[in-house]
């Protein structure tokens, strides 16, 4: 029997043109592909979380799919991922999601080197949680420094817990911030 039960799927997609400033040639676009599990260590503990962590590979597969499909794989300079768990589990069952998640992710857009930002807390249905996001190839670059939202109105209910795999068309609409420069990277080590 599967570890992983998955409830709902939610897909958010938010378009910005500006904020304030001049609009821009074209949107940046943000994607963010929710599931909400079924917990199945809620209310007791676990001493071995890998073949959880193991399963939820396939679920993040998935809604790399789904990101890559809505925005294009070649489109894609900026992610992160987040994880709200219920409150009859532990931060501990939402860390499972770094590896499971972030492996996904990297794998759908063909390995870039930057780790992936991550964020993850307990809380109880409608929490909202800023999922950082950060340049695929670079970890330095300012300008791809951002957040965006994971939030569900229905969960994650006390014994589940919501994942989300986030990924971004650039970085802030306006950024003029200096630092690196996404046309300066290297690739070489996932900072510069």
């Amino acid at each position: 029997m599967s570890l992983v039960s998955v409830r709902k799927i939610k897909l958010d997609v938010e378009e910005t043109w500006h904020e304030g400033g001049p609009r821009a040639d074209k949107p940046l676009r943000i994607a963010v592909a929710t599931a909400i599990v079924a917990n199945p260590f809620a209310g007791k503990f676990e001493a071995d979380l890998l073949p959880f962590m193991a399963e939820l590979r396939q679920l993040g597969r998935e809604l790399s799919e789904r990101l890559v499909a809505e925005l294009g794989r070649e489109n894609v300079e900026a992610y992160g991922k987040g994880a709200i768990v219920g409150e009859d589990g532990e931060i501990e069952h939402g860390a499972v999601w770094h590896e499971a998640g972030g492996w996904a992710m990297r794998e759908a857009l063909g390995n870039p080197k930057a780790m992936v930002p991550a964020a993850k807390t307990v809380g109880g249905l409608g929490t909202r949680l800023m999922i950082p996001l950060g340049h695929i190839q670079a970890s330095y670059v300012r300008s791809h420094y951002s957040t965006c939202e994971l939030t569900v109105w229905d969960g994650p209910k006390r014994n589940e817990i919501a994942f989300a795999l986030a990924m971004a068309t650039g970085g802030r609409i306006h950024a003029r911030l200096g630092g690196l420069a996404a046309a300066d990277i290297k690739g070489e080590d996932g900072l510069r």
